[in-house]
């Protein structure tokens, strides 16, 4: 009876399903008034597919694991792992030298040390403070309960204690390292910037690492320094170079037995830069002493060669001595800078939005060129002003007037003189005269690389804003009037553009119509030794060309030579230069009453230019000439060298 009754054989032990269903067989059992005796239950396909699909993802979620630990993370993991039975850190490698064309040192190292402790060798358990924080802050002069805090609250397991440490606190820590376990004196690097102020923007400074950057970079220790802002963080991979690997061997009672230099550290490479030094520190002492002379605060100047596009000096002022940050910056200083409204980290070359004022009107121009819309020996009657009727309501006029009137003017006299009345018409329409209108306004800016960003090789560019009807509607909600028209001719209403970009455009008038992106480091180098041949050269990188007519750029052109050798020009000061120079001042309104920002963009000499040289100022008070002294002492310099 038991034999017909039984259904599995035994001998072939227990498969996996029966496990999984092992409660599903005994509620059978019961049902059926029977005990012990094992009943085949058919796994349902889709429980198995479920089951299929759960190993599969189990196994690659361990997969995936595997590979962060042993590929992303490896260097970190190792060191953790050669911590356990001795300790193995990084060999800080000698970071790249700066230079500027002339290889002119603009930065160099100094070593400094810092004490590092690990804090799982300390009890922070008990409220009493332990004797080797007592030690430590005897020794470093600083309060016990910095250090504990310090200890308690820092997420990682190295802490750093103290950076940039005396000669003498060295000596005595020297002397009692023994006693600190857990605790090392670890060298670093700090960076010495010549002229600090002059070349903040341009070449930043380094800081420690911090949580985030540690955790997407490899090849740094807890304590390390990389390039926060400036070329030290936009070529940080070339300048940080390779560290090496120390390992220092201890007994279980933690005393050092020996050390092994694993890997030998390799130095970065050096950056030479198409930035003159002479000529950076000429515009920075322009720049400053024309805005404190008519009592405004903010600006910034750029100098560009138009044959290739390589950047020769950038300014932005206020400015910050960027060795502050070097050694590690105090909380005294940090705050003096990030508590001022002038805002000196702040690089108006490439991250300021300005309306331009008349700096567009040579765009315009050749717009209206390109377009056919008028002849340039058309003359316009500039009355200092033209008037419109509303379309609702006839006995409403809109007036739209200029700093005074010009009379006739064709369009290179109206450069000169920067007629706003001829670039309304031109812009707008008026009179019979057809007009570019804002689409074709917007489409010749867009050719010359406004609202876009040039893609310098700086961190922290913004596009700038060149508006549209399309734009004005999406943003706003507000339907494009004819009076935004005639203020976006003259370089208002809602355009925006960084001073670069305004430089950069100008480069391809000066240049015959070839727009480059700018550049500031031409070539990366082992050493001095071995500059003539580069580990990577920046040739110039046309971005557009041809896309206007030689003709056309030429009578441009012209108009602004006029605006420095005719009399009725407005930069009539700059024909006394040793080079003839060709020039567009412009002023816009700011939406503060009585206030402008200043513009001036220049290139010498005017037939072969060398130099494009821009400038802006910030919130001048009435309409002083507060950029034309800029250009004329810097070009004055440039060309009696």
């Amino acid at each position: 009876m038991f034999f017909r009754r039984k259904i599995k054989n035994f001998n072939t032990g227990i498969e996996p399903h029966e496990v999984f269903l092992d409660k599903l067989a005994h509620k059978e059992e019961e049902a059926l008034g029977i005990s012990e005796i094992k009943f085949e239950v058919p796994l349902k396909e889709k429980i198995s597919y479920i089951l299929f699909a759960f190993f599969l993802i189990l196994i690659f979620v361990l997969f995936s694991k595997a590979f962060y630990f042993q590929v992303i993370q490896g260097d970190k993991m190792y060191i953790a792992a050669e911590n356990n039975k001795g300790s193995a850190t990084l060999v800080i490698p000698e970071r790249g030298i700066i230079y500027d064309k002339n290889l002119k040192k603009l930065v160099s190292n100094s070593p400094v040390f810092d004490l590092v402790c690990d804090k799982s060798k300390f009890s922070l358990i008990t409220q009493e403070i332990p004797k080797k924080v007592l030690d430590i802050s005897d020794i470093l002069e600083i309060d016990s309960n910095y250090v504990l805090e310090k200890l308690r609250s820092s997420e990682n397991p190295e802490v750093l204690i103290s950076q940039n440490l005396s000669h003498e606190k060295i000596l005595v820590l020297e002397s009692k390292i023994s006693e600190l376990e857990g605790c090392k004196i670890q060298q670093n690097t700090a960076r010495d910037y010549f002229n600090g102020e002059i070349f903040s923007h341009l070449l930043g400074y380094i800081g420690r690492i911090n949580k985030d950057e540690y955790a997407s970079s490899s090849g740094y220790s807890f304590n390390d320094n990389l390039g926060k802002t400036g070329l030290e963080q936009q070529y940080e991979s070339y300048l940080r170079g390779t560290p090496g690997r120390l390992k220092i061997l201890k007994t279980a009672t933690g005393i050092q037995v020996d050390k092994e230099l694993i890997s030998e550290p390799v130095p970065g490479s050096n950056l030479v830069l198409n930035i003159d030094a002479g000529l950076q520190q000429k515009i920075y002492e322009s720049l400053e002493k024309s805005i404190k002379n008519i009592g405004a605060e903010k600006g910034t100047a750029i100098a560009m060669d138009p044959r290739n596009g390589a950047v020769l000096g950038l300014v932005s002022y206020p400015s910050y001595d960027n060795n502050l940050f070097s050694g590690g910056i105090s909380s005294e200083n940090f705050n003096e800078i990030q508590n001022n409204p002038n805002l000196p980290l702040f690089n108006r070359a490439v991250s300021a939005q300005y309306p331009v004022g008349s700096t567009i009107k040579p765009f315009e121009a050749l717009g209206a060129l390109q377009e056919n819309l008028i002849s340039p020996e058309k003359e316009i009657n500039d009355t200092g002003s033209i008037e419109l009727k509303s379309k609702y309501d006839s006995t409403v006029i809109y007036r739209f007037g200029g700093v005074k009137p010009h009379g006739w003017v064709d369009m290179r006299k109206a450069l000169a003189v920067s007629s706003n009345v001829y670039f309304y018409t031109i812009g707008g329409g008026y009179g019979g005269q057809q007009g570019l209108g804002p689409t074709r306004i917007k489409k010749y800016l867009d050719l010359f690389g406004w609202g876009e960003k040039t893609n310098i090789d700086l961190p922290g560019e913004v596009s700038g804003l060149v508006p549209s009807p399309e734009w004005k509607q999406e943003n706003m909600k507000e339907q494009w009037w004819d009076g935004d028209t005639y203020n976006f001719s003259i370089g208002q209403s809602f355009l925006k553009v960084t001073p670069l970009q305004v430089a950069s455009a100008y480069s391809a008038i000066a240049n015959g119509g070839t727009l480059y992106k700018p550049q500031i480091v031409s070539k990366i180098i082992e050493s001095l030794e071995t500059s003539k041949q580069p580990i990577k050269s920046f040739e110039p990188e046309i971005l557009r060309r041809n896309f206007v007519d030689p003709e056309y750029l030429k009578i441009v052109k012209e108009g602004m030579l006029d605006c420095t050798e005719k009399s009725y020009g407005t930069a009539t000061s700059l024909s006394l230069l040793p080079v003839p120079i060709a020039a567009k001042t412009g002023t816009a309104e700011i939406g503060r009453e009585g206030y402008f920002s200043a513009w001036i963009a220049t290139f010498a000499p005017y037939e072969n230019p060398e130099i494009v040289f821009v400038v802006t100022i910030e919130a001048v008070k009435g309409l002083q000439s507060a950029t034309i002294p800029v250009a004329r002492d810097v070009l004055d310099w440039y060309f009696s060298k």
